[in-house]
């Protein structure tokens, strides 16, 4: 492996790696206001929720690595200590990184990038009428992690409102996945969507205990055709089939040429999320 020490890197360098290996990463398209008035609207990819009770986002306006000065969106929340972070979706991305391009500080990118400012209910800056999904914040703190270009500046953010588009919501009035269409952000100039083939589902071990990797057999767990994620799986069961089931399934299949055959069939009953019925194949 290439092994670095990030402190022997330049920071374009480091960050290139930084970016591309953390990833994908949700965008904050954040709306800020001075004290004067002017209104912000910048997107930034260091990102994501880190609480629910209190509802906290986290988002870093870093000093600029070309110049090391600050984001107009950094001295803004340090003036007044509020901010809308609005999401990303694929049908706002190109204009939300025209947002983003380095206008003159007092410049409006809602009026460059051709977002709608809506009013806030509970905080100054305005919301982004184009985003499905708005959050009004309070900052409770700004903490500082460097002074040099390239460090960042952690907002911390508690959500006291959020407004979210009927259009996204599914029958049970939750946001439906397949909806909302996000967009994240990888390395160098590249995005990804969150739509179609791209979703697909894990089910949480919460209320089940699996088996684990330890007790599949070594044959299987050694086998040239089934994958980290098919083991996984395999070892997500709380229990065998019973001996009975396994005779029975196995009675209503074809017999297998070979041991590759039978990893083979049981790949795809796995890839079909048919757990149960691989396991019966196998064993």
């Amino acid at each position: 492996m290439l092994s670095l020490d990030p402190k022997e890197l330049t920071i374009p360098v480091l960050q290139k790696y930084l970016q591309n290996a953390i990833a994908p990463r949700p965008i904050c398209f954040a709306s800020t206001i001075s004290k004067s008035g002017e209104e912000n609207l910048a997107p930034f990819s260091f990102f994501n929720i880190f609480s629910s009770n209190p509802p906290i986002a986290v988002f870093s306006p870093a000093y600029s690595g070309r110049t090391g000065a600050a984001k107009d969106t950094l001295l803004n929340v340090l003036e007044v200590p509020e901010c809308v972070i609005n999401v990303v979706t694929y049908d706002m991305v190109q204009q939300t990184s025209l947002a983003s391009s380095p206008f003159p500080k007092g410049t409006s990118e809602f009026m460059k990038a051709g977002f709608t400012p809506i009013a806030s209910e509970l905080v100054k800056p305005a919301r982004v009428k184009e985003s499905p999904v708005q959050l009004e914040c309070k900052v409770i703190e700004v903490k500082e992690l460097g002074k040099a270009g390239g460090a960042g500046n952690l907002v911390i953010c508690e959500i006291i409102r959020i407004h979210i588009s009927e259009t996204i919501l599914n029958e049970a009035n939750q946001i439906d996945v397949n909806k909302i269409d996000l967009v994240a952000r990888m390395g160098d100039n590249f995005y990804c969507r969150a739509a179609g083939d791209a979703l697909f589902e894990v089910q949480k071990p919460i209320t089940s205990i699996g088996i684990g990797f330890d007790h599949i057999p070594a044959e299987i767990k050694n086998s040239k055709i089934l994958s980290g994620n098919n083991l996984g799986l395999l070892g997500s069961v709380e229990h065998l089939p019973p001996a009975e089931e396994i005779v029975a399934y196995k009675k209503s299949i074809k017999a297998f040429a070979s041991k590759d055959e039978q990893h083979q069939f049981a790949k795809s009953l796995l890839e079909a999320n048919k757990v149960k019925e691989a396991w019966m194949v196998l064993l």
